[in-house]
């Protein structure tokens, strides 16, 4: 095989490679649509709203459980991710706060059936949301430090209160910036008046 086949083989191998990748997701998404719906529903039914082949999610996944089991590992995977992808030591804590906050709500609204069905008893999953638990604790401080939270604050508190919130707001209508807001403005303000004393 001469460096131009090999190269084109290779190139073949990484297309059919994101192909494989790409239909496993189309299929994850599926199931996270139709378990939601219906949490009895069928490795057919799930094929079906995927479009694709019975055959092709059989071959993918070896049983229904093995394709909850990875539904679930894709979603803490992107739970952890969008954690990441907000969590930043330079911007303004609030700016912090929101995107983090916007980001796992998306992740829990579309992911909610997989999300629901991780057990902390996965080393994986345990893995991730410990990640994520160290980095809401860090979150919290700086915001404490600039201010933005009380200086008596309880954080470990705070954070129990943030996640209930956003377990909350999950379950609400409305897309994720809007109900970011909302569980910020809950968190960081309450309901009362400043006249309550």
């Amino acid at each position: 095989m001469t460096k131009g086949e090999a190269a084109t083989a290779g190139h073949g191998g990484r297309a059919r490679r994101a192909d494989a990748e790409r239909t496993v997701l189309t299929i994850l998404e599926a199931a996270e649509q139709v378990l939601s719906r219906n949490p009895t529903a069928t490795m057919e039914q799930i094929a079906e709203a995927a479009g694709v082949a019975r055959t092709t999610v059989h071959r993918r996944f070896a049983s229904r459980e093995a394709l909850v089991d990875a539904m679930t590992a894709w979603a803490t995977r992107q739970f952890g991710a969008a954690v990441d992808a907000a969590h930043s030591s330079t911007a303004p804590p609030l700016v912090v706060l929101h995107q983090v906050t916007a980001n796992v709500l998306r992740i829990k609204i579309d992911w909610g059936f997989a999300m629901g069905r991780a057990s902390e008893g996965d080393p994986e999953v345990a893995r991730v949301h410990a990640a994520v638990l160290d980095k809401c604790d860090q979150m919290f401080r700086r915001a404490r430090e600039a201010g933005v939270l009380r200086p008596d604050a309880d954080l470990p508190w705070t954070r129990r209160v943030y996640y209930a919130l956003i377990h909350e707001a999950a379950r609400s209508e409305g897309d994720a910036d809007t109900l970011a807001v909302q569980v910020l403005d809950t968190l960081l303000r309450g309901v009362g008046t400043d006249r309550v004393h």
